[in-house]
């Protein structure tokens, strides 16, 4: 079946009206006829069990900010970057675990402010590094002001809980060269800090869960360059892979849909994420050949991705963005397992992507 698709603000239409994660632009989009809920399409789209359409993160998927889990302190310590300033500005800010960071404007991301250092010695990590205590936060108070003012039942609620075993590594240590050093110099003291951070990680899950009824969860573990992983397969193998799969076990057995974020050229790393269980991966698509892996993998894992063939930083026409929808949903959608990274310039734009993303898709699982 063919599907008309409504012009921009068109009456007959109830409009949602949200704002983007980064940089807090106003999205205006229809409010469709979904012939099941949004929220079990989710649910269907990442076990791969027959979806009905694309999911479309910026009308379907509500975000918990993690910046906003709990209010900053008055030392200056914050949960994370504030993302609302996503593009406008460099700022620092310190976070939880008493890491110095430098929001980046131009490249959209935090970066470990230099000189800071908070472990000098990975066998010390016990003596030197203190793991957050809830109690010092105000995250009850913040969930019910969330719940009662923004949360909306009808979306897929979703957090990001940032830093995984090998970033918080890095970050404690003071930098790539040093906490990838101490992997092949004391395999046993980081051995023993991720079991330790991974039972952290869980218990900060468990804690969030409790306060909010979260459907979906995004975890961050850089794992490479866009030339080549950080560390060999024997690393991931040994250290790294155990203590991730609790997490990931931990988050999943909970009922949750878990992603896995890892940036750089991490191909050779696929197997040991199908391994893992994971849903979804987030990963870079100039650094890794995501239509290949698609092919692949795609029976065992699924893909956030963006628009395939659309180039950075250039504003498209809507023609433009039309065909590159429908290419990209050609070649992730099959089978399930595919939710989009897409985002738009202007309110227009997101009308005209969650309503192509949303029809296109319907007739491609029809057929």
């Amino acid at each position: 079946m063919k599907y008309e698709r409504p012009k921009y603000l068109d009456p007959k239409y109830r409009i949602d009206v949200s704002y983007s994660t980064f940089g807090n632009m106003k999205i205006e989009a229809p409010v469709f006829d979904y012939p099941i809920s949004v929220r079990e399409n989710f649910f269907r789209m990442a076990h791969r069990d027959h979806p009905v359409w694309v999911p479309f993160p910026a009308t379907e998927i509500q975000e918990l900010i993690i910046n906003d889990l709990a209010d900053p302190k008055p030392d200056g310590r914050q949960l994370g970057p504030d993302f609302r300033r996503y593009s406008r500005e460099d700022y620092v800010f310190r976070d939880h675990f008493g890491n110095s960071w430098t929001w980046v404007a131009s490249a959209g991301g935090a970066m470990l402010t230099p000189g800071t250092c908070v472990c000098t010695d990975i066998c010390e990590w016990e003596k030197q590094i203190r793991f957050p205590d809830f109690r010092d936060w105000n995250f009850k108070e913040c969930a019910e002001r969330f719940l009662k003012e923004k949360y909306d039942p009808d979306k897929v609620l979703h957090v990001n809980i940032h830093q995984g075993l090998t970033e918080m590594l890095v970050a404690y240590l003071g930098g790539y060269e040093q906490g990838m050093s101490s992997l092949l110099l004391e395999p046993e003291a980081c051995a023993a800090f991720f079991e330790a951070f991974a039972e952290y990680m869980i218990s900060f899950f468990d804690m969030l869960n409790e306060l909010y009824p979260i459907d979906f969860v995004t975890y961050h573990d850089d794992w490479g360059t866009e030339r080549e992983t950080f560390f060999s397969e024997k690393i991931m193998e040994e250290m790294v892979f155990e203590p991730t799969k609790r997490i990931v076990d931990h988050i999943r057995n909970a009922g949750k849909v878990f992603e896995l974020h890892s940036c750089g050229k991490i191909e050779r790393f696929m197997p040991y994420m199908c391994d893992l269980g994971v849903d979804f991966i987030q990963i870079q698509r100039r650094a890794n050949d995501m239509p290949k892996l698609k092919a692949l993998y795609g029976d065992r894992i699924g893909f956030n991705a963006g628009l395939e063939g659309a180039e950075i930083d250039t504003r498209l026409t809507t023609e433009k963005m039309i065909d590159l929808i429908r290419r990209t949903i050609d070649i992730y959608a099959p089978g399930g397992g595919f939710y989009p990274a897409a985002f738009a310039s202007d309110p227009e734009q997101y009308w005209v992507m969650a309503s192509e993303f949303y029809f296109y898709s319907r007739e491609f699982y029809e057929q």
